[in-house]
């Protein structure tokens, strides 16, 4: 396919301008995606044990980000499955008062790096 005409500098500026804003949409989703389950964590407790210095014998959430960063989709979702069970760690109040759902998206998090 041949152009017949070389579009004009203001349909390039436009182009220009609609694909630097899509770039950024699609950026800032998954900034902000990643900022919400951030605040999950910070909402849930999770920094009181898991943060820098950790409380105990806890895993740092570098430490656990490490350790399901290799992790699949379906192992990732067993691992939440037990996480709000209580039976990954039994007895933790703050793992006890997760949904199924929170617990997927903060184990998805961790997986993705903690950041």
């Amino acid at each position: 396919m041949t152009l017949r005409h070389a579009p004009g500098p203001r349909a390039v500026r436009r182009w220009r301008a609609l694909r630097a804003a899509a770039l950024a949409a699609a950026w800032l989703g998954a900034v902000g995606s990643a900022h919400a389950d951030a605040a999950l964590a910070l909402d849930k407790g999770c920094f009181s044990c898991h943060g820098e210095p950790p409380r105990g014998k806890a895993p740092t959430l570098a430490a656990l980000a490490q350790r399901y960063a290799g992790l699949s989709a379906a192992e990732l979702a067993s691992k939440a499955e037990k996480l709000c069970e209580h039976r990954l760690l039994g007895g933790i109040a703050a793992h006890e008062k997760l949904t199924p759902e929170e617990s997927l998206r903060l184990v998805r998090w961790i997986a993705a790096g903690a950041r």
